[in-house]
């Protein structure tokens, strides 16, 4: 049976980083606003507000949540790289994702920034030093420093995992 939790399995790390990987996972980063208009496009109110699991958001709330947490991302980025690894401030995405408008607000407003979000954090991402993706930031809640090139992998899993809880969805309803 699927994992519909964990649909492209949990994270795992990369400790092999080479220029050529990160060159891929850029470009993961880069497509995904695109992958994710195409994946929602021409979905209707009511499949926004089915849930990919039970128990789960709905597509709505997924495809608002990823701007959530991707400028969260980026803003750590951000901060590693312009300070000594720098305590980060966590937040609770269930809640974000309980907030009225990550419930019903049109999902082109999301779209819209993650696109937009997207292309200023490439811009980031491609200027990078291999010295810069060592660089790290502390997170208060696991107790541990994580460096830019463990980040940029959970964030290519997370684009991907959330991707495919809507493609499976869709499959499994044959939408």
């Amino acid at each position: 049976m699927e994992d519909l939790r964990y649909p492209v399995g949990k994270f795992q790390a990369d400790n092999d980083v080479t220029p050529e990987k990160i060159a891929a996972w850029i470009k993961v980063i880069e497509e995904t606003p695109a992958r994710l208009r195409k994946a929602v496009d021409g979905l209707t109110d009511e499949q926004l507000d089915t849930v990919y699991r039970p128990e789960g958001w709905t597509v709505r709330q997924v495809v608002h949540h990823l701007p959530d947490s991707h400028v969260n991302s980026y803003v750590r980025f951000k901060l590693a790289l312009t300070e000594d690894n720098p305590t980060i401030r966590p937040y609770l995405e269930k809640r974000w994702a309980e907030q009225p408008e990550a419930k019903s607000a049109p999902i082109d407003v999301s779209l819209d920034l993650l696109e937009a979000l997207h292309k200023r954090w490439v811009m980031v991402l491609k200027n990078m030093s291999d010295e810069d993706y060592k660089r790290t930031f502390f997170h208060p809640e696991d107790q541990k420093s994580f460096d830019m090139n463990t980040n940029i992998q959970l964030y290519v899993w997370h684009c991907n995992h959330h991707l495919a809880h809507i493609t499976r969805l869709k499959e499994r309803m044959g939408w």
